[in-house]
């Protein structure tokens, strides 16, 4: 479940970066007022229900402060939890544990919350073909991690950032001069750098869609903010020669009325940018 992104490398410098951010010169609390040579058992409590996420992090996290600890997951990445189930337990060296505490938090809190949206929109389309896929409207040096939670709740990821495909959205168009304009400076662009990116591009009523399609060379349509009847018949002209993706103004109340009308795909920012975090607690026993 591990997305190819989510790299060794990136785990290191990512929890790295996280733990100097908390820990500073040290956890003053817990050096002042535990022993150092104190050990302790502790359990992750579940306080909620939904889809758990970043338990493959979490571990990560507590042997990156201290290799010793002992991490028993009993829940898995993507399993179904409620109140009063128990993720993990973790016992060592108490002051390791409690450096650990917050971080692991604050990673599982958070993606375990992506994972469960995830899990209850891909629910609302199941049955209908389309498939939901995040956005870039992520929380900056968290993107990652939140990328992989909707993978974990059973989305698929859009592009990574700006690198990884071509999105000429309204502006780009605009600024361009018009859809011809965009779409034919972009194939001359990636065929000088010898880049092979996937181009989409954004549509914003019939006339773009007709527009887009007179010039050709993309390879998926965005139907933006249309109403459910515009994109029906968005998606009869384009005919399956290009994928379609609705955007824009998609609740959990409409979102399987725009799965119905045929697109390929449902992109959501809420996503990773509204959600609300599940309520877990690290707790000694």
């Amino acid at each position: 479940m591990k997305p190819a992104y989510i790299t060794d490398d990136f785990l290191k410098q990512f929890i790295a970066s996280a733990l100097k951010e908390d820990l500073g010169d040290g956890d003053h609390s817990s050096l002042a007022a535990i022993r150092p040579d104190a050990t302790s058992r502790a359990r992750l409590l579940v306080k909620d229900t939904g889809i758990l996420a970043g338990v493959e992090m979490a571990w990560k996290i507590f042997h990156t402060v201290d290799k010793s600890l002992r991490v028993d997951v009993q829940l898995t990445d993507g399993s179904e939890i409620k109140t009063g189930d128990i993720a993990l337990t973790v016992s060592g060296l108490s002051r390791s544990i409690l450096a650990s505490e917050r971080l692991v938090l604050n990673v599982m809190q958070r993606m375990s919350g992506i994972a469960t949206k995830t899990r209850h929109l891909v629910n609302l389309v199941k049955g209908t073909g389309s498939q939901l896929l995040d956005t870039r409207k992520t929380t900056p040096n968290f993107r990652l991690p939140e990328k992989w939670a909707v993978v974990i709740g059973g989305g698929h990821n859009h592009r990574i950032g700006l690198y990884d495909m071509i999105m000429l959205k309204d502006n780009h168009i605009d600024m361009a001069g018009g859809i011809k304009e965009a779409i034919n400076r972009t194939n001359d662009y990636l065929r000088a750098t010898g880049k092979k990116l996937k181009i989409e591009i954004e549509t914003r009523n019939l006339e773009e869609v007709k527009a887009v399609l007179e010039t050709g060379n993309v390879d998926v349509i965005m139907l933006d903010n249309m109403d459910n009847d515009t994109m029906k018949e968005a998606v009869r002209l384009i005919g399956g020669k290009y994928k379609t993706e609705a955007s824009g103004g998609i609740t959990e109340a409409n979102i399987r009325s725009v799965a119905e009308c045929g697109v390929d795909y449902i992109s959501i920012g809420a996503l990773t940018h509204s959600v609300k975090s599940l309520d877990l607690s690290l707790k000694a026993f």
